[in-house]
């Protein structure tokens, strides 16, 4: 009841009514980019050759992924197909790369006029992803052949030769650009993080297709009988639900650590201190969604290289075959690895207890039985394994549970995706992110909020 009538407060706001407005409207843009064919494309044979693809890999694959993460732009090569992902890789690129190039780093901390440096750095480097990754659909496009034996003798492109790669680079990169453009305006004069709100709009644009094909599981549609008990369908709701809570704690939860502060000011010539106790928040899943989609291409394209050029009934051929099936035990246990392996890599190279503890240093603050300086950066480094031990298990659990949905109850990929991975965890923290910018909007306003009691936390990236 709070929450329908912390939306009805929203529209009561011009400002936020406005807001809201002007991004709805964006992201239907976005979604329009995503839907115009690529010319010179035979998107209609592409499009059945990805739906017979999906249904022998049995979901979870590389294909799947590209299509939940572009909105369906993937069975029409639409020319939004690259959509704001190439400006996401470039952005983790320059993070990565600030954390162990000095030139970068120092750009880092040099404020607003360095972090306009790096942005710039950034949409330069988008814009040679967008004409990298654009020439190699184009050049794929052209020869189906070199993909697969499932691709031998099908002609997708009409007119193959240096005119359709030119045009492909053109209009993939263009309309990327403009998605990128897009996020920007979103995030400058709408609600929340563009590119964070483009891609959450991206996944849940399947959602009607996971809709219609739990309806076919459980009632039946179109003369296809239900391929499970009606009984399922309670407890898989249920599960659904505690999938969602346990997502939402594994992305609000943070352990404090006390913060005392001395504050010194004169008075008639001399000084006194003041104490202030604040806390540090340290994310349990720090990482976000990060170890997830580094994890994700490790196991599927050597995989898929791998089936490709060994010849078939060799024992690396079946390893690529049981690495590469999402339902099986050496698939999970990599997968698992990869995913700690990456929480611990990414939180190594994103958070310097150093410099933490220095600024806490300079500013007179420190943490209640831990001596300033070296001690203070060691009490945070453990701390922070710690907490990263405890959040990567939980984005363990997260990720795996579709591909345990899909090998252990066979339920389709287009149902069990939402019920964790990356798309939940997006989901999840793009949509408390939002309320949040919303909530404070109503607020400051005197409305009441989207909780009748507490307050929303933002999570800090996608």
């Amino acid at each position: 009841m709070s929450m329908m009538k912390g939306f009805s407060n929203a529209f009561r706001i011009p400002e936020l009514r406005k807001k809201i407005l002007i991004t709805l409207g964006l992201v239907f843009v976005c979604r329009l980019v995503s839907q115009i064919p690529t010319p010179g494309v035979d998107w209609q044979t592409l499009q059945k050759l990805v739906a017979d693809l999906k249904s022998q890999s049995g979901g979870g694959g590389m294909l799947d992924l590209f299509d939940v993460f572009t909105g369906g732009a993937l069975g029409q090569c639409a020319i939004g197909f690259l959509s704001i992902w190439p400006y996401i890789s470039a952005q983790i690129v320059i993070q990565l790369l600030s954390s162990v190039i000095p030139s970068l780093e120092k750009l880092k901390k040099e404020g607003e006029s360095g972090r306009q440096q790096l942005a710039q750095i950034t949409r330069w480097l988008t814009i040679v992803l967008c004409v990298v990754q654009s020439w190699g659909i184009a050049t794929a496009l052209s020869h189906p052949a070199a993909l697969g034996e499932a691709f031998a003798g099908v002609e997708i492109v009409t007119n193959p030769g240096i005119g359709f790669h030119l045009m492909t680079v053109i209009g993939m990169t263009t309309a990327s650009l403009f998605v990128m453009w897009l996020a920007d305006q979103i995030t400058t004069f709408g609600i929340g993080n563009g590119a964070s709100l483009i891609i959450m709009i991206n996944i849940t644009s399947r959602l009607p297709a996971a809709l219609i094909s739990a309806w076919e599981r459980y009632f039946g549609l179109a003369g296809v009988e239900a391929s499970a008990p009606i009984a399922e369908m309670p407890i898989v709701v249920g599960f659904f639900l505690l999938v969602v809570m346990g997502t939402v704690m594994l992305t609000q939860g943070v352990r404090k650590v006390t913060i005392n502060s001395t504050s010194r000011s004169a008075a008639g010539g001399g000084s006194y201190g003041a104490m202030r106790q604040t806390f540090m928040p340290l994310r349990v899943n720090y990482t976000g969604v990060m170890p997830i989609i580094f994890a994700q291409p490790l196991i599927s394209l050597p995989a898929a290289l791998l089936q490709r050029f060994t010849a078939s009934g060799t024992r690396l051929h079946e390893f690529a075959q049981r690495l590469g099936d999402s339902g099986s035990a050496l698939h999970l246990v990599v997968y698992a690895a990869l995913i700690m392996f990456f929480a611990f890599f990414w939180v190594a190279t994103q958070f310097n207890a150093v410099d933490i503890s220095e600024n806490l240093k300079k500013g007179g603050s420190y943490i209640p039985g831990i001596r300033p300086g070296r001690a203070t950066a060691e009490y945070l480094d453990d701390m922070m394994t710690k907490i990263t031990l405890i959040g990567g298990t939980g984005l363990l659990i997260v990720a795996i549970i579709p591909m345990i949905l899909m090998g252990w109850m066979h339920i389709p990929w287009a149902i069990a995706s939402f019920f964790g991975g990356t798309s939940l965890l997006i989901i999840v923290g793009v949509a408390l992110d939002t309320l949040r910018i919303m909530e404070s909007h109503l607020l400051v306003r005197k409305y009441d909020g989207f909780l009748s009691h507490g307050s929303l936390r933002g999570r800090g990236g996608v």
